[in-house]
């Protein structure tokens, strides 16, 4: 009788830390989207990221064809 009570402590130990580790073990904290700064097309006055911008001539602009616009 006392190993069997023996081996339902130990079973239940067992079960205690396994379902504290799982609790604990949370994912690593994914980092916030970096934010990028916004131009004005110089041509439509249309908000864009930075790096999705075409740049001429010091100005910033929307897309190529509002580029060449700007410079007729």
């Amino acid at each position: 009788m006392s190993r069997l009570l023996f081996f339902v402590a130990i079973a239940a130990l067992v079960y205690l830390l396994l379902r504290s580790y799982r609790n604990n073990s949370t994912p690593p904290a994914q980092q916030p989207p970096r934010s990028e700064d916004m131009v004005v097309c110089a041509q439509c006055g249309v908000h864009v990221p930075k790096g999705e911008s075409v740049q001429a001539q010091g100005r910033n602009f929307c897309c190529a064809a509002h580029r060449d616009a700007y410079r007729d």
